[in-house]
């Protein structure tokens, strides 16, 4: 197990960084590609397993969307999942296309405070960068793009209330299609 100190550390130097810049064969940092990282930093023999619940312990992982919704807003989202989701998942499957859900957490207890930006797939893949928050920050264009891989996949992107509509990134190619789950416009960033 890392320790305290060495989970501090992890954090800070993944912020902004993606694992390309570390020699890693990854678009985005994803359980293995963390797992990788911490053995070469650490020399810890960490497996993926115990890397997951570093995830899960940070708020990433596979969430109802009723959790993905403030308070107010959960009939709006468990209507939207009944009538509008099944038509994205078969849009997905025309495309051979992948569905990914998502959103933002805070990570408590880091100097300064950080923030990851994750998605979630329909398959429990999970995804992210850490940010250092900046108030507002609009959903990263670089993140969305990197969704995507360099095979240029079609994804299918479920956005949070994270994230109002104005601060998604305008002009994406048309392989990355972008979907909102109802909001209110309360932010749910845990």
């Amino acid at each position: 197990m890392l320790s305290r100190e060495q989970e501090l550390e992890l954090i800070d130097m993944l912020r902004g960084v993606h694992p390309d810049e570390f020699g890693l064969d990854e678009e985005l940092w994803t359980r293995q590609s963390l797992t990788t990282l911490i053995q070469r930093r650490f020399e810890l023999p960490l497996d993926a397993g115990a890397v997951g619940a570093y995830l899960r312990a940070w708020g990433l992982g596979p969430r109802e969307p009723r959790e993905r919704a403030c308070g107010l807003c959960v009939s709006a989202v468990e209507r939207w999942v009944r009538s509008e989701y099944p038509g994205i998942t078969r849009a997905a499957q025309e495309h051979l296309a992948e569905v990914y859900w998502i959103g933002r957490v805070r990570l408590r207890g880091t100097m300064p405070a950080a923030d990851v930006i994750s998605a979630v797939s329909s398959r429990g893949r999970v995804r992210f960068m850490i940010t250092t928050p900046t108030v507002d920050p609009p959903l990263p264009r670089d993140f969305v793009l990197r969704l995507s891989g360099e095979e240029q996949r079609t994804v299918h992107l479920i956005v949070d209330g994270s994230w109002p509509r104005n601060e998604w990134p305008r002009r994406l190619p048309r392989r990355i299609v972008l979907h909102p789950l109802p909001s209110c416009g309360r932010a749910v960033a845990a």
